[in-house]
């Protein structure tokens, strides 16, 4: 075990000479207490910082500069593993010697020294829930599988399935920010560009997660990842604009005019309002404020299910809504007053039923065209069935998370303006292929899809 641990954390023997404070108070011409601390590396360690300092070079700097550094957690102490793990191989400088690592790092790694902070992040839509979205063979029915590998892949075109070309779109995009299964190949290093990928990765150890996602290595910034721009890299874009959503915001707006003054390298669970003037992402669902303790599931303080295609209040492995709105109020009333909270929630919950009446309807229609025979058995080439899902995924879930996150914007022209646009153009397909009984030849859709 010495092998696999090193010398994690400081590397010191202290030699601590305490008197009581009672005995001091009773004797104040005592020697005050002595604390002698001496730090260092094993050999190994440092054979690695030296070796690595010569052939990447940017990384040391970047862990000279962290806290690991500070703290005296080196390469060894992250990327050392036991000669039988699955992910065991050997570096250059290791070839032949009894020293085996893993370039990758999982959660698994940081639980040693992070324990309640990995627990809470194992139970968040950022591990197991992220990576389904894109491996999940049983979800949908396979469609999910089968937007990326039949449809974007080029499968529909003859493209190979099993081939580069078609996991291309997949290993680019989908599995960078949901995460990936790691293949090895027979060094036990990852192959086919399952490595590395985003924040629900599935390790050959068994282990789900990648921390630095979000405290990018090798610094591991606390503050970097209290910065918006921590989550900018997955939470944007047409079907889920988060970042656009918080700089529309006034938080985004104080944060772009007033952020660089902000004290972002406070201890976690101390930083506080003072330290910043408006919230990050980071403040509102995962760190300390107030009577709040720190928490990595990002689902706790939620209350709605904003993302699929019916909202639901959150329940089973996607957190307790309704415990969820109550921790978010407590987030809210340290810089807002309790009307303001009960009207922002109140909005949150009508544009929520708003969406939904407008999904329920489109579903209802949908099933009357499956029964008389309407539909195509290809979704995507079907214009009903395409314009559903820009209602959920694309307009529907700007509507609703503009409206969780004051971007009147997003909630209105990117969102219900398009939604009852999209809405109307499906009851011209229903209502056209329900008086003909038959399906329209040609669909336009995505000439007029919502962007």
């Amino acid at each position: 075990m010495n092998q696999l641990y090193g010398k994690i954390g400081l590397v010191s023997a202290a030699l601590l000479l305490i008197w009581t404070g009672l005995a001091c108070a009773e004797s104040p011409n005592l020697a005050p207490r002595k604390i002698e601390i001496t730090r260092g590396y094993t050999a190994e360690a440092s054979k690695c910082i030296s070796c690595h300092a010569d052939k990447t070079p940017g990384i040391i700097e970047d862990w000279k500069l962290g806290k690991m550094g500070h703290a005296g957690v080196s390469c060894y102490d992250c990327h050392v593993v036991e000669a039988d793990s699955p992910m065991a191989s050997q570096c250059s400088g290791l070839k032949g010697g009894k020293i085996f690592i893993s370039p990758m790092v999982s959660s698994k790694t940081c639980s040693r020294c992070h324990p309640t902070e990995v627990k809470e992040f194992l139970k968040s839509g950022h591990a197991d829930l992220s990576r389904a979205a894109v491996y999940d063979e049983k979800k949908a029915g396979g469609k999910l599988v089968a937007l990326q590998l039949v449809h974007e892949g080029g499968g529909f075109m003859g493209v190979d399935s099993n081939s580069a070309l078609n996991q291309a779109s997949r290993k680019s995009g989908c599995q960078m920010c949901h995460g990936s299964e790691v293949e090895l190949g027979p060094d036990n290093k990852p192959i086919n560009n399952s490595w590395p990928a985003g924040v629900g990765t599935l390790y050959p150890d068994g282990s789900v997660g990648t921390c630095t996602v979000c405290h990018t290595r090798h610094q591991f910034s606390v503050a970097q990842a209290r910065k918006p721009e921590a989550c900018a890299s997955c939470h944007l874009g047409p079907d889920h604009p988060d970042i656009e959503i918080y700089l529309e915001s006034k938080h985004g707006q104080r944060y772009l005019t007033e952020g660089e003054d902000w004290e972002w390298d406070s201890a976690p669970g101390a930083w506080q309002p003072g330290d910043y003037t408006a919230p990050t992402c980071a403040t509102c669902h995962i760190s300390g404020i107030g009577e709040l303790e720190t928490s990595h599931n990002v689902n706790d303080r939620l209350k709605w299910d904003l993302m699929h295609k019916r909202s639901e209040i959150r329940s089973g492995v996607r957190g307790d809504g309704v415990k969820g709105e109550k921790l978010m109020a407590k987030v809210c009333i340290n810089c807002h007053s309790q009307s303001q909270i009960n009207s922002t929630s109140k909005t949150l919950d009508d544009s929520v039923a708003l969406y939904n009446n407008y999904w329920d309807g489109a579903v209802k229609m949908k099933k009357e065209l499956a029964a008389k025979g309407l539909l195509k058995k290809d979704a995507w080439r079907d214009g009903y069935q395409e314009l559903m899902y820009y209602l959920w995924h694309h307009t529907g879930r700007r509507a609703r998370q503009g409206s969780a996150m004051n971007g009147p914007d997003y909630a209105h022209w990117h969102g219900f303006f398009q939604v009852f646009q999209v809405y109307k153009d499906m009851q011209d397909i229903y209502n056209y292929r329900i008086k003909n009984n038959k399906i329209e030849e040609l669909s336009t859709v995505m000439s007029s899809g919502p962007l």
